[in-house]
């Protein structure tokens, strides 16, 4: 994690989950653990690379525990962490602001032409 916390709360936040990629591991793994390559597809267009890299980060944060179980092929489940799950009302925030910025966009966009 980072070596000093900024003063700001938002911008602790912003820090942690700021990047578009873990706001939407964060979604899929708040239905429980999942593997990489469920990530890997539920996400959409990331590379390989970029979802390890934003993993990792995750991790190191406190956000989500990744469990390596000894079998061939290696198999490696991400689950979130306590700290993780309580991102939650964050992101069921965001998902009310999304549909009702959405509906308006939608009616916004009919009005004029009508």
């Amino acid at each position: 994690m980072e070596k000093n916390l900024p003063a700001c709360p938002v911008e602790t936040t912003l820090m942690l989950i700021s990047d578009r990629w873990k706001v939407l591991i964060i979604r899929d793994l708040l239905g429980g653990t999942k593997r990489f390559g469920q990530i890997k597809k539920s996400v959409g267009n990331i590379s390989q690379k970029v979802l390890t890299a934003n993993l990792r980060s995750m991790e190191e944060s406190g956000l989500l525990i990744r469990k390596v179980y000894p079998e061939v092929p290696p198999r490696v489940e991400y689950t979130l962490t306590e700290t993780g799950y309580s991102l939650k009302p964050i992101l069921d925030a965001m998902v009310a602001w999304g549909t009702e910025y959405q509906q308006k966009r939608r009616e916004t966009e009919k009005s004029p032409g009508e």
